[in-house]
């Protein structure tokens, strides 16, 4: 399997990098997508370097423009077994990256944080509780908790921030709730920003709430 690649960006402040945080995109765009949270994150982080890899498979989505960009998974088949099976093969590819990418930085291993937004936040979350060494926390934003009736098989229980638009029309809210409600049964921390009349997208409660809970996972 190639290794992911995708834009990078920071630290804001002179120095070598003191955090690592990995944005994943969303199906069908690519790490270009996300990167641009970089700089607004970073002026909460400043030490911290942000990198959005590309997801490892060519979107195969149907769209009316047809297929483009990348995807962490195909959603071709939306039954939970195939979706839980596509989460896992993305986690193998993730897992690889961020390690290189910590080493690459010369971090300790517990020194980043995953978000992602929409199949990006499926596959933060997926892969972020089951990584040999904990992610700080993980961000998912517009997401879904896949095999949520296998999250025995967490390996840690970092904090989460949950960040859904009440009016998205691609992913429904109701899949952050049960998110949230299961992963909260599980004993995670979890953070929920709910943002009225907010589609499928970032705004800027989401974007603050990110900051301060990139700021406060990092603390110390």
């Amino acid at each position: 399997m190639a290794l992911l690649d995708g834009p990078r960006w920071g630290p804001r402040e002179t120095g070598a990098a003191r955090q690592l945080v990995v944005l994943c995109h969303g199906l069908g765009a690519d790490g270009q997508d996300l990167i641009d949270l970089a700089p607004y994150w970073g002026r909460a982080l400043p030490h911290a370097a942000f990198v959005a890899p590309d997801g490892p498979q060519a979107c195969d989505a149907v769209s009316p423009g047809g297929p483009f960009g990348r995807q962490w998974f195909s959603v071709g088949d939306r039954t939970p077994e195939r979706i839980a099976a596509g989460a896992a093969g993305a986690r193998a590819a993730l897992d690889e990256f961020i390690d290189a990418e910590l080493a690459r930085l010369g971090l300790p291993a517990e020194a980043y944080a995953l978000m992602g937004f929409s199949q990006g936040a499926m596959t933060a979350l997926y892969t972020g509780l089951r990584r040999a060494v904990a992610p700080r926390g993980v961000l998912a934003f517009s997401g879904a908790l896949v095999a949520a009736e296998r999250l025995g098989e967490a390996t840690w229980r970092p904090p989460v921030l949950i960040v859904h638009g009440e009016d998205d029309e691609v992913v429904p809210v109701g899949r952050s709730r049960a998110a949230q409600k299961a992963l909260e049964s599980g004993g995670f921390a979890v953070t929920a920003v709910y943002s009225p009349r907010l589609g499928h997208g970032i705004d800027d409660a989401g974007l603050s709430a990110g900051a301060l809970f990139l700021q406060r996972i990092f603390a110390g």
